[in-house]
């Protein structure tokens, strides 16, 4: 009996450790492409929702270590309140922090005991009724130290399985933290003001979803009237397009436009959580539901009650679940795991996906019932190939946004090879292309940009591309066009006439670049 005590023992252990690291796993991809503190939020919100976390602080010294400050707080006002305040690195919190082997504890008595040297957010914790305070150090990849500050209205409710899955999400944290702190640093006017800041294609803070879609062309018009078309009315929305299109942003418009716009959009990636907790993601559970669910969690239905939830990357939805989705989607309520109440909601959908979902159900791998469900008013989000009159206003945009400190324009020549491009990522990667040709370039003058592309020919996103200079990029375009045009240089049909060229100057660019009869004639 002993024995199979102890093997049973073993077993449970081993489950348990399996649950542990499956949660890992889901909350390290939520925090791996976090880019901003309004997405570090909502992952400090999936977190809590794991640990008995009341308050979240995080404190980041400046580069000299002589002073830090508040970096993050879960509570937004208090976190605009203490933004320019700044406290000695070598106080009795932070700087203990971080010589600390092992998390730290800080109670009342401890604070009450240095009133002199505590620092305001941690007075304030604990005059809003927090009890204990855990701290633990991150290092930065720039090697700058950060202390995390962890807020709880009841002393010991963080347990050694708490501390061990926060110790294992540190190093991904600080990474992330890293890149936040860079990236405010090159966008903002002055380094030292740390403000919240959500990325959207615009060149203004504070523009919204439906401004920051931007365009002239027919097919950019067509799609904003069809925003606000749809946006009063509470019918369910499918937002069909290639990864990069901006279906985010748009379902952003069509929320801000909406009679619910008061409350938060709530938003779920189907794709970046592990198929065995996708479930408890959306319904939430009930505590002891299962291993590893140690206390109640609100799902993303509840959350988004009277305002709407975003469905991305519906497509990869696991089947099983599509069968629970079409449920609540058409009943209107829900089930947390675990639980026996049927809880009412009104939520409003908004689902996204760059999956061709009609092949999907002839595969057999989305319901058709689901699809019909979804499908009642479909917007197509264009690819960039297929509006590229707008990519002069959208780089001017994404310029603007990276060199605010030194103001760049783009050269006539980069923008003319760039409508060339079939621009595979779509407004994604246009807006990369120009944060990496701000950066490379020390000038006023953008003269290059650095295109993926195999052939001016290639006009499909599925194509395989390979990193090329502009030059070949160039070279290979002009073959091309003297292809086209069975190797005339001058007159109407000419591909001097085609590139907007002289035809001296195409002759020029053609000795130039070695280009030759037999590289042209007969293809």
């Amino acid at each position: 009996m002993a024995l199979n005590s102890d093997k049973d023992d073993i077993i449970r252990r081993i489950q348990e450790r399996e649950v542990e690291q499956t949660l890992l796993l889901s909350l390290n991809r939520l925090l791996a492409p976090v880019t901003n503190l309004l997405e570090f939020d909502d992952f400090i919100n999936s977190l809590k929702t794991h640990i008995p976390a009341d308050n979240f602080i995080i404190c980041i010294s400046d580069e000299a270590e002589k002073e830090y400050s508040v970096f993050y707080h879960n509570d937004k006002a208090r976190c605009e309140a203490l933004r320019t305040e700044r406290f000695a690195t070598k106080d009795d919190f932070f700087s203990t922090a971080l010589n600390s082997a092992d998390p730290i504890t800080v109670t009342s008595a401890d604070v009450n005991s240095k009133s002199g040297n505590t620092p305001g957010f941690l007075s304030d914790l604990f005059k809003s009724g927090i009890r204990e305070v855990i701290s633990y150090p991150l290092y930065c990849h720039n090697n700058i130290p950060a202390v995390v500050f962890i807020g709880l209205k009841k002393q010991g409710t963080l347990n050694r399985n708490d501390l061990r899955l926060l110790n294992s999400l540190s190093h991904q944290m600080a990474i992330t933290l890293d890149n936040i702190h860079l990236r405010q640093k090159l966008y903002l006017h002055t380094s030292n003001q740390l403000k919240i800041t959500e990325e959207v294609i615009s060149d203004e803070s504070g523009k919204s979803a439906l401004e920051a879609i931007v365009g002239t062309s027919e097919v950019m018009q067509l799609l904003r009237d069809k925003v606000l078309t749809v946006a009063k009315s509470d019918t369910g929305v499918l937002l069909l397009g290639e990864s990069g299109t901006g279906k985010e942003m748009a379902a952003r418009a069509i929320h801000e436009n909406s009679e619910r716009c008061k409350r938060e959009m709530v938003k779920v990636n189907c794709a970046a959580i592990p198929k065995n907790l996708i479930e408890s993601e959306l319904f939430g559970h009930e505590k002891g539901s299962f291993t590893g669910a140690v206390q109640l969690k609100t799902g993303k239905f509840e959350r988004a009650n009277n305002s709407t939830l975003f469905l991305d990357e519906i497509g990869e939805l696991p089947l099983e679940l599509q069968v629970k989705l079409l449920r609540v989607l058409q009943e209107q309520e829900i089930e947390r795991i675990g639980g026996s109440t049927t809880i009412r909601v009104n939520v409003r959908i908004i689902a996204a996906t760059n999956r061709d979902l009609q092949k999907e159900v002839a595969l057999g791998n989305f319901r058709a019932d689901l699809f019909y469900r979804l499908n009642i008013f479909p917007i197509h989000i264009p690819a960039l190939r297929e509006h590229l009159e707008d990519i002069d206003e959208l780089s001017r945009i994404f310029i603007n946004k990276y060199s605010i400190k030194s103001p760049k324009v783009l050269a006539a020549k980069a923008l003319a090879v760039m409508k060339l491009y079939s621009w595979p990522g779509n407004i994604r990667e246009l807006q990369h292309t120009m944060e990496r040709a701000v950066l490379l370039t020390t000038g006023p003058t953008i003269k290059e940009v650095s295109l993926t592309t195999i052939s001016p020919e290639t006009n499909k996103a599925t194509a395989e591309f390979s990193i090329k200079p502009l030059a070949d990029f160039e070279r290979e375009y002009i073959v091309w066009i003297l292809s086209k045009c069975n190797g005339r240089i001058s007159g109407p049909n000419g591909a001097a006439t085609l590139l907007g060229l002289p035809p001296t100057t195409l002759q020029s660019k053609m000795v130039k670049l070695g280009i030759k009869k037999k590289h042209f004639a007969g293809n």
